[in-house]
């Protein structure tokens, strides 16, 4: 016998996907990271708004190493694929700096676009991807090693670092190794779209098909193998961001995903500035990461 299928009103999605409501000071976190970010580029050498492409937003910011072929992470923002900028990440620089990291923080386009130009959630995955393999070509002459790239991402961020794992780079360049990005941690993402599809307040910009969630949900997908996944979440975040850092591990399993944690005590803002503490969990986890090439 077959269970029915939980049908879940268009308020319940709202509710569980609508973090800014959940939080209700998340004006106070975002401020945090203006400061944090204009500190970390006033302090650290970085080279900034560097194209690597011609598309709507295709920049990045680099933050060079202090030494010769450091690993490199390159930092994917969140905003739900439809606002905030690298700008407003540039504080996580610093962090990764201190693990001895070569740091990118790249820019996307927004959905929806515009009219000449609509922009998608598979058009942004395209153009993340095609930002790191800028990254693997030109990474050397700001000290880091292209051969160890890691990833990560906060919420949209974090289900995009996932799809970078599973990137066919190849098709992106017949110079790209196959095996471009191997590492990734992903901090409140989400791996499934379906719910995000039926989610009110998002969906007039996201404008997602049944055909664009297949095409970028994670965890509709074969594991990539021979990947690694960190996985994390807030532990005082909405239900299904719980059950979205549960999911991709049930479907990539515990070879793939070996850490997937909820973080005590953090909210779906105050989990990715965790990583600017040293004695935090989840700095370590990063640390760790970036280490295991």
């Amino acid at each position: 016998m077959t269970s029915t299928p939980t049908i879940h009103s268009p308020e319940w999605f709202d509710r569980m996907y609508n973090n800014r409501a959940l939080v209700p000071d998340f004006a106070d976190h975002f401020e945090r990271w203006k400061n944090g970010s204009l500190q970390a580029r006033q302090q650290r050498p970085c080279v900034l708004d560097v194209a690597y492409g011609d598309g709507p937003n295709e920049t990045l910011d680099i933050f060079p190493a202090s030494r010769a072929n450091a690993p490199v992470v390159v930092f994917i923002h969140g905003g739900y694929w439809r606002s905030l900028d690298k700008s407003d990440h540039s504080f996580v620089a610093q962090p990764l700096l201190d693990m001895g990291a070569c740091v990118v923080v790249v820019n996307y386009a927004l959905c929806p676009g515009t009219e000449a130009v609509p922009v998608t959630v598979p058009d942004i995955a395209l153009q993340c991807a095609r930002s790191i393999a800028w990254t693997w070509r030109h990474i050397g002459a700001h000290g880091g090693n292209r051969n160890d790239i890691s990833v990560i991402g906060h919420s949209a961020g974090g289900h995009l670092a996932a799809m970078m794992l599973a990137c066919r780079w190849k098709e992106l360049g017949d110079d790209l190794p196959k095996d471009l990005v191997r590492r990734a941690m992903s901090i409140s993402g989400l791996f499934d779209l379906e719910p995000v599809r039926k989610t009110p307040f998002v969906q007039g910009d996201l404008r997602l098909t049944p055909g664009q969630v297949k095409l970028a949900s994670p965890a509709l997908w074969q594991a990539p193998k021979g990947r690694v996944l960190y996985t994390v979440v807030g532990g005082d975040e909405s239900p299904e961001f719980l059950r979205h850092n549960e999911l991709i591990c049930q479907a990539w399993g515990s070879k793939v995903v070996p850490v997937c944690e909820a973080l005590p005590g953090l909210n779906h803002f105050s989990v990715v500035s965790a990583l600017t503490d040293p004695a935090h969990r989840l700095n370590q986890l990063a640390k760790q990461l970036i280490g295991s090439a």
